[in-house]
């Protein structure tokens, strides 16, 4: 039996962001989409069926990862979300505790990389 897919979705305004975890991630066997938040992200989780979602909180002028957590929550209660912001101000809004994880975003990525980790574990196990 294959071993499942481990594939991330990257929602990031920011291009070098979205390059750079992509690579970082596919260095980890994992299968990276990226998407810069323009497109209906439910849309694309329906067709790319990723284990894990990387969440930029502000993507844009006009688009909020936050309201987009809420529209992935409103369909897919277990899908794990990890929030990704430059500012950690953002953890005390209440529209983020429907994240599993949250990361502010830094050169080094190991803390993305273990929380990618530990949601994919959690995404696998409930199969």
């Amino acid at each position: 039996m294959a071993a499942p897919e481990k594939k991330v979705l990257v929602v990031d305004d920011e291009k070098h962001i979205r390059m750079l975890y992509r690579e970082e991630l596919e260095s980890e066997g994992m299968t990276v989409v990226t998407s810069n938040g323009e497109e209906d992200i439910v849309e694309l989780i329906e067709r790319e069926r990723p284990r894990v979602v990387i969440l930029d909180i502000k993507l844009g002028a006009n688009r909020s990862g936050l309201d987009l957590l809420q529209e992935i929550r409103s369909k897919d209660q277990d899908l794990p979300v990890i929030l990704s912001t430059a500012y950690d101000s953002f953890q005390h809004d209440l529209k983020s505790i429907a994240a599993d994880y949250y990361v502010v975003k830094s050169v080094d990525l190991s803390e993305l990389k273990s929380k990618v980790d530990l949601a994919m574990k959690k995404a696998l196990a409930q199969g």
